[in-house]
């Protein structure tokens, strides 16, 4: 299995340039059209020093089961983060529980019969066998080698708390796009809502609004759900993963 090799350190001291950029939070074992952003960007940035959201996907994500999608969720010292503006980076794994242990086995019950489950079990027995201090840590590596079994190779990765970049909203984002000397945002379409694209053009940065425009495939416990884990089309089409993902995309 691809092992994640990240050396953040080296890549903020050189803000590394990059013609194509992606700046999204991290989520714990994402859905594919995470990683179709992930395959058009020349740098990828877990924005991980912003406010952590309770509600949102940053420590969990849905799998198939035969009673229908099922959430795993990452217990996290993070009670009232909303209110006391926890950033994602600072944010806690509780291990006085065995969560890593039942979610393991929620995947060996439910893809047992998955085509391509023995490929990817070891992965999770490695995975499942961490114990990360900070929920950042585990999510971020997870989804890099992740990306490396999806056959990403050329992009780049990045956290924007080693950038040290301020403003809020559209102004942190154009901040962090700057010092990485990008030209190009790639951004999923519900940020029409508040994404300045204006301020982003004066740089001369040009958006790009992904389309999550999937086919089906083949997966167990019918009827179909696109918005599930990464690793229910993984374990259903193993090598064939990334054809359902971003085989009509152009780089």
């Amino acid at each position: 299995m691809a092992s994640a090799s990240l050396d953040l350190n080296t890549a903020a001291r050189s803000r590394t340039q990059a013609q194509s950029c992606v700046i999204l939070q991290p989520s714990y074992i994402p859905w594919r059209g995470y990683f179709h952003q992930i395959q058009k960007a020349d740098l990828f940035v877990f924005y991980d020093d912003v406010q952590y959201d309770d509600r949102g996907w940053r420590n969990r994500n849905r799998i198939k089961t035969r009673a229908g999608s099922k959430w795993l969720t990452i217990p996290v010292a993070a009670k009232g983060a909303q209110v006391k503006s926890i950033p994602i980076d600072e944010v806690h794994i509780c291990w006085d529980r065995d969560w890593a242990k039942d979610h393991l086995k929620s995947f060996q019950h439910n893809y047992a019969h998955a085509p391509y489950f023995d490929i990817y079990e070891p992965l999770l027995k490695e995975w499942f066998g961490r114990r990360p201090d900070r929920l950042a840590d585990f999510t971020i590596e997870t989804t890099i080698e992740l990306a490396h079994e999806l056959g990403i190779e050329t992009t780049r990765f990045l956290r924007s708390s080693e950038l040290e970049c301020l403003g809020s909203k559209t102004d942190r984002l154009l901040n962090i796009l700057m010092a990485l000397g990008a030209k190009h945002y790639i951004s999923g379409p519900s940020a029409k809502d508040y994404l300045e694209v204006e301020k982003l053009a004066q740089h001369g940065i040009s958006v790009e609004w992904m389309s999550y425009d999937y086919p089906d495939y083949p997966q167990l416990f019918p009827p179909f759900d696109p918005f599930v884990s990464v690793l229910d089309l993984l374990m259903n089409t193993g090598p064939r993963a990334s054809t359902h993902i971003w085989q009509q995309s152009q780089r």
